[in-house]
């Protein structure tokens, strides 16, 4: 039942919407047309749960526990064991306990070891008991006398401080390990609150998310209509760009020869007016040349000039003036010239068409190719209108197939009885973490009591040591040193099993998880355990897909799911929920792509109706052809153009008469002459400039008609030839211009489509129900198992199993050193003073009695015979002999 509610869980996640497609859909966006669409950013809930756990300074002692482990347990993990304990359900152990027993070799030494420990220690304290009952064992209170006794004493108490301040550290190691854990479950608290939390924003995000996607239907919903709406622009503009590369030059050809039409006009008017100027000119410029030719000749004729009374300069200038008379003659003669009227007829009767106007309706037929294609794709676009609203209702009730409110409600409400319940267990963890703390603080407080008399020990016996005083006159302070040190050893003896069955349980429960389950999960090891072929069930490759999906060959492995989740993606595409609910499909079945494709593959555009050049116009440019203007004689023009006016320029001749008139004496002759000369200026400015003007005028239009006329039937054919072909192509090929630019249209709407399917999935796959919080959980119970858990409990064995393991040497340190503060019941003594080994005979002086110096008679020095100590002082040894110093 789980199984299929989780299912429908999965589902609900991806199918939610929770407002209906129509409240939800934004206001159209301004899209540039055919266009990438913008579908903005998919809302994105903030999970607050930081699955990572650094434990600051005593993460030293954990790399210690970890480094201890690997000396005892150096072996790789046994995954190839797991599998077929796993496999057979624990029945492979009976013929694998080979293998088992070799990787828990080390940990089964030390188990050995510390059951030894175990027994032995008591069993060791027991006799160790008798034994100084019976006053062996050290139980003897007499100490043998050394010469290196001061040196003894110093190494003992060095050693057993030194291994007391070992104990301290494994104490305080285990007692931080103690303190970690406890400190921790706060951390532990906030981290299972924060997942929690973190669940229920993913389950509150996921349908606001699926939402979003939904409504962004509306962006690209919006664009398509904007786009139909504008399909005259857009199809109907590119039809129009595409055809207008061969029906604009034909155009532009036709409106260049009605440009040349009015120009040809011009240009013969002009002709016709100049030619008229120019005969009526001429005439008066030789009736004026001839009266001021006859003037001249009289005036070169009195006598003055060539008569007796001249000189010889002036008949010489008269001579010459007189022979320069001849050119003072009309040089062009424009009377010979044809007129043009014929043709100025002819045009103009062709100009009475009005060839421009037919060009520009031509012009006006092609640009409303966007307004023709338009009207035609009407009921296309009122199709694929009414598709857009069908598939909009089919988006928005995605959510209607499945149970998704209920699922996600119950869903939540688990998280939330869960949550609850979890904080209701708090007071009993903290309940059970106290009675813990007490246990453990309980075991610490032993170590830490045996610490009390070793070092209260040590300070009594340093502070109480007298070097003058005799083992048997030792003080009391040196002599409490020494009992507290027994004292030490008595709970020694007493704790020191107890601490080590602790630490051997806890050392193969905690030491073992560490290497099975946290360092096979800090390498992956164990995600290749669970997810070996065929672990869970014979017949499952992968047991998630095979449960969930019941297709145990679909690639989805623990491995995999984790590493999805821990990189942010969606459980969509974490899980491969695309085997049970595919939204490309769905999408795709649910657009109609292919019906809206059909709509336009229907399309067929017509642009017969539209009409570049009436046959008015065809007919106006035959004419223009046929108006005569190739016959006019533009060589005779020509000729008598670049003639110029005169023979020579009147200007320079009256300028040169005037200067041959200054060389001439003063005189009527001089002056007539003069005259003579500003006549001709007078001709030279009233009809000569105005001829050259005119001529200036008729030289540049007969070589504007020259040119004009040059092959202008076949420049006339070309541009007929032209404008038929254009015709042609917007008449008969059109449609293949038509088809391909609608194919790019409909391409262009249905990638529409194609985008926000294409958004949607990747949406799915890597925002859309981001499933951080599941690996979360995982990286969570890691934290809390491994970090809080193992590493705390590992080190407090390894701490507390210090301070067990050194309590042995303090035992044996404790004992020795013992006798040096202890006060003595006998000592040695001698009896001859040759073999006191002393320079003064001092009391208390290494230890022997001088009883003369002290007003006492020394029996032992006068009548008792040598070595016979055992008869006077039976508790007292026999002194060594002197051979033996």
């Amino acid at each position: 039942m789980w199984k299929t509610g989780l299912l429908l869980l999965f589902w609900g996640l991806l199918t939610s919407s929770e407002l209906q497609q129509e409240a939800t859909e934004p206001e159209p966006r301004n899209q540039p047309p055919s266009g990438k669409l913008d579908f903005g950013y998919v809302p994105q809930g903030v999970y607050k749960t930081l699955a990572y756990y650094e434990p600051g300074v005593i993460g030293i002692l954990f790399h210690m526990v970890h480094a201890f482990l690997y000396v005892v347990q150096p072996n790789p993990f046994p995954g190839d064991l797991v599998v077929k304990v796993a496999k057979d359900k624990f029945g492979a152990i009976q013929s694998e306990y080979q293998k088992a027993i070799y990787y828990e070799t080390g940990f089964m030494v030390c188990a050995v070891l510390g059951l030894l420990f175990i027994v032995l220690l008591p069993l060791v304290g027991l006799f160790f008991c008798l034994c100084r009952c019976c006053e062996n064992c050290g139980g003897e209170m007499h100490q043998r006398q050394r010469k290196n006794a001061d040196c003894q004493r110093g190494l003992l108490t060095t050693l057993l401080f030194a291994t007391s301040l070992i104990i301290t550290a494994g104490v305080l190691c285990a007692y931080a390990a103690n303190q970690n854990l406890s400190s921790q479950l706060e951390g532990m608290k906030r981290l299972v609150s924060s997942n929690l939390k973190d669940l229920q924003t993913f389950a509150n995000e996921t349908p606001t998310q699926i939402d979003y996607l939904i409504a962004q239907y509306a962006t690209a919903k919006y664009t398509v209509i904007s786009d139909l709406d504008n399909v005259g622009p857009l199809l109907g503009g590119n039809i129009h760009v595409e055809l207008g590369t061969e029906v604009h030059p034909a155009l532009d050809g036709v409106l260049r020869m009605a440009g040349a039409m009015r120009e040809t006009k011009e240009a013969l008017e002009n002709v016709s007016v100049s030619l008229e100027v120019l005969q009526e000119a001429t005439g008066k410029l030789h009736f004026n040349l001839s009266l001021v030719r006859s003037s001249l000749n009289r005036t070169l004729n009195d006598p003055g000039c060539s008569g007796e009374d001249s000189d010889a300069t002036t008949t010489q200038l008269c001579r010459s003036i007189h022979s320069s008379l001849a050119q003072l003659h009309v040089s062009a003669n424009f009377t010979r010239l044809p007129d043009v009227n014929n043709q100025l007829e002819s045009v103009n009767q062709v100009l009475k068409t009005d060839l421009s106007d037919i060009i520009q309706k031509g012009f006006s037929s092609f640009n409303d190719t966007p307004g023709m294609v338009s009207d035609q794709m009407r009921d296309v676009v009122e199709g694929a209108r009414g598709m857009l609203d069908v598939i909009s209702t089919n988006i928005s009730s995605f959510s209607k197939v499945f149970p998704v409110h209920s699922s996600l409600a119950n869903f939540t409400n688990f998280i939330i009885h869960t949550q609850s319940k979890i904080e209701d267990s708090y007071p009993e963890i903290d309940q059970i973490d106290f009675y813990r703390w007490i246990c453990c603080t309980g075991l610490c407080c032993m170590v830490v009591l045996i610490l009390a008399f070793n070092f209260l020990a040590i300070l009594c016996g340093t502070m109480g040591y007298d070097k003058h005083a005799s083992p048997t006159t030792r003080g009391c302070v040196s002599n409490t040193g020494g009992t507290l040190l027994m004292a030490g050893v008595g709970f020694s003896f007493l704790f020191s099993w107890i601490l080590m069955g602790v630490v051997t349980a806890t050392f193969l429960v905690g030491g073992n998880v560490e290497k099975l389950v946290c360092e096979p999960f800090h390498t992956k090891e164990l995600f290749k355990v669970l997810d070996t072929p065929h672990l869970v069930n014979p017949e499952w490759r992968n047991f998630i897909p095979g449960y969930m999906y019941n297709d145990s060959d679909l690639d989805l492995t623990v491995e995999n799911f984790y590493s999805n989740c821990k990189n942010n993606r969606s459980l969509y595409s974490a899980m491969r929920l695309d085997k049970v609910f595919n939204v490309t499909t769905l999408l795709n079945s649910s657009l109609y792509t292919k019906e809206v494709a059909k709509m336009f593959d229907s399309v067929k555009i017509d642009l017969r109706g539209i009409v570049l050049l009436e046959s008015e116009g065809k007919q106006s440019l035959i004419d223009f052809s046929e108006t005569g203007i190739a016959e006019i004689n533009y060589a005779a023009y020509l000729a008598e153009v670049n003639k110029g006016v005169t023979l020579v320029d009147l200007l320079s001749y009256a300028n040169e008469l005037e200067a041959q008139t200054d060389l001439m004496p003063k005189g009527p002759l001089q002056t007539s002459l003069k005259g003579h000369a500003n006549s001709l200026r007078q001709i030279h400015s009233q009809l000569v400039i105005p001829m050259e003007q005119a001529m200036s005028t008729l030289n540049q239009s007969i070589r504007l008609l020259e040119r004009t006329a040059s092959d202008l039937p076949n420049k006339i054919t070309d541009v007929l030839k032209t404008i038929e072909a254009a015709q042609y192509l917007i008449s008969q090929n059109a449609t293949h211009v038509a088809i391909q630019e609608t194919e790019k249209y409909k391409q262009t709407i249905v990638g529409y489509f194609r985008q926000y399917i294409e958004w949607v999935r990747t949406s799915l796959t890597m925002e859309v129900a981001a499933c951080k919080p599941f690996s979360n959980i995982v990286d969570t119970v890691e934290i809390v198992a491994c970090s809080f858990l193992v590493d705390s409990l590992n080190t407090f064995w390894f701490g507390l199993g210090c301070c067990a393991l050194f309590l042995l040497p303090s035992i044996i340190l404790s004992v020795k050193l013992a006798k040096f503060y202890r006060r003595m019941d006998t000592e040695d003594v001698y009896d001859d003073i040759e073999t006191i080994p002393m320079k003064t005979m001092e009391i208390g002086n290494n230890g022997y009695h001088n009883e003369c110096l002290q007003g006492i008679q020394n029996p032992v020095m006068t009548s008792i015979p040598a070595y016979d100590t055992m008869t006077r002082f039976p508790r007292a040894s026999a002194p060594p002999r002197h051979i033996d110093w």
